[in-house]
Parts: structure tokens; sequence; C-alpha cells
């Protein structure tokens, strides 16, 4: 590749398989000065495989803080850094995002190296809804905190996508069924690894089947949008049958489309229906 200018590169690294890599990916890797990695050792695993040798330099949520002010130095110095996570996209769920605003607000130059990411590829598989969705990362660890989180994110017409440590699935699918209902839903867990596991279900059936189970490695959960029911129109016959024994057409279904919310168009014709039945049984 051509001579690697200077900056920051936000370069994305498989999630498990160690040939989602993007060729862009290592020309980056092989041609920067050195690497912020969230874990060293993770990173200098996957440098081995390609025979790449560079300085790692650990950049997370612990030393972020106090690395961050070195990095951007460097960086205003011409360096050239590529940043990585453990696995898939930096600034997913990591401190990456400080680095990047700070490096923006220093005017370095700043690129993305896309690639592997666990959210995508898991709500590639779930067979969910992809065209509207949320990322809600980890939710919170204790059960009153994560209900709380959940029924705020209940109204959301969206497909839900969530991080979980393994050790806290079943509890967190647990509170998912008591609190979004039977939805739809798949668990990925070790996502484009040799022993990736899909399991799909409602809720209900998920946390059933993750019950005082203690599953191993890396877990995403992908959710389904609020269930949308019809229509009670059983309740609305019964009222409209009612209004309309003492009042007009119109006036009845104004009344009992704005009481139960439902479509002025199908209550009228509903009306229309029932108006012409009860004059036929009259005759």
């Amino acid at each position: 590749m051509s001579e690697l200018p200077a900056g920051l590169y936000v370069t994305a690294t498989p999630i498990g398989h160690a040939r989602d890599i993007s060729l862009r990916a290592l020309d980056v890797l092989r041609a920067c000065d050195a690497i912020l990695a969230e874990d060293t050792r993770v990173t200098a695993r996957l440098l081995a495989i390609y025979g790449i040798e560079k300085p790692l330099w650990p950049y997370n949520d612990h030393n972020g803080a106090r690395e961050r002010p070195k990095v951007l130095a460097r960086l205003r110095d011409g360096a050239r850094l590529a940043l990585v996570s453990d696995a898939g996209t930096p600034l997913v769920s990591d401190p990456g995002f400080k680095l990047v605003r700070d490096a923006l607000a220093a005017e370095v130059t700043v690129e993305a190296i896309p690639g592997a990411s666990a959210l995508l590829a898991a709500l590639t598989l779930s067979g969910l809804p992809s065209d509207r969705f949320l990322f809600a990362g980890f939710l919170a660890p204790r059960s009153a905190e994560r209900r709380s989180q959940l029924d705020a994110l209940r109204p959301v017409a969206a497909t839900l996508i969530f991080f979980e440590a393994p050790q806290r699935l079943a509890d967190c699918l647990g509170d998912m069924a008591a609190i979004l209902g039977a939805r739809p839903a798949m668990v990925g867990r070790e996502l484009t690894k040799l022993h990736q596991e899909l399991r799909r279900g409602t809720l209900c059936e998920l946390a059933a089947a993750y019950q005082g189970v203690v599953p191993k490695g890396e877990v995403t959960l992908v959710v389904g949008a609020p269930l949308v029911e019809g229509p009670d129109w059983s309740r609305a016959d019964a009222l409209l049958s009612k209004a309309l024994a003492f009042m007009p057409v119109r006036a009845a279904v104004d009344l009992i489309a704005e009481a139960l919310s439902l479509p002025r168009q199908p209550t009228y014709a509903r009306a229309l229906a029932l108006k012409s039945d009860a004059a036929e049984g009259a005759r």
C-alpha cells in the first residue's frame, strides 16, 4: 500500500473467525507506528497469526483517562496509530469514543477501517426485522435496575440488540420475558466461532431454556419489536350495538372509536353492518 498518512485509524478486528479481517485492516496494522489495544494479549495473538510485529500500547477503561493525553500528543506530532478492541468494531461498548472525540477536537485525522461487528452479525442471523433497530449495549447487572431499563425500552418500535454476560443470561432473559412479554428473540453465542450457537424462540421460551444454564463465551441478544395487536372488534361491536339503540350512526361511531382508539373508517363500516342486521332482524 502507499505510505500511511498520520492519524488515528479505528480498525475493526474479527469477532471470532480470524479470517474475518479486511485486507485494508491488515495494511493499516502493518504500516502504523503502534497499535492501541483494549487487551494487548488478545491483539498479540491476532497479530501473530498474520506475522505482524508492532508496538502494542494498552488503552482501555482502566487507563484511558491517563493515557489519552499521551496518545493525543503523539498524534499531534504526526504518529500513525491504530485503535483496536478485543473483537469487532472499536467504540461499540468500549472506551474508544472518548479518544476519537478528543482527537477530532484536536483536529487530528481519524479514519474508520470497517469490518466485523457482533451486533450486525446477530441481527443478520436473527430473522427479525432489520430495517429499524436499536443497540442498547449491556443492561444493568441488578434485576431492579435492569427491569427499569427494559421498561423504558418497551415502547421502542424497533428490533433491540443487547450484549450480555453469560453468567447473567438466564436472569436477564427472565426479566425480559416479564417486562417485554412473549416477543420473538434470538440468543447468539460465540458468533462466527467453531462452537457458534443460535437459539430462537419467544423470550419466555428462551428464559426457560437457559434457566440454571451458564453458557460459555460472548452472548448477543436480539429481541423483536413490540407485538402489534389487532383491535378488539368483538368489544367494539358490543358497544356499538348498545350505542346504536339510542344514537345516530355517526355519533355512535365517534363515541366508540374515540373510547377504544379505533380507526374511524372500519368502525363506521361495522356500525352500518350492525344497523343493517338489526333492521333485518326487526322485520
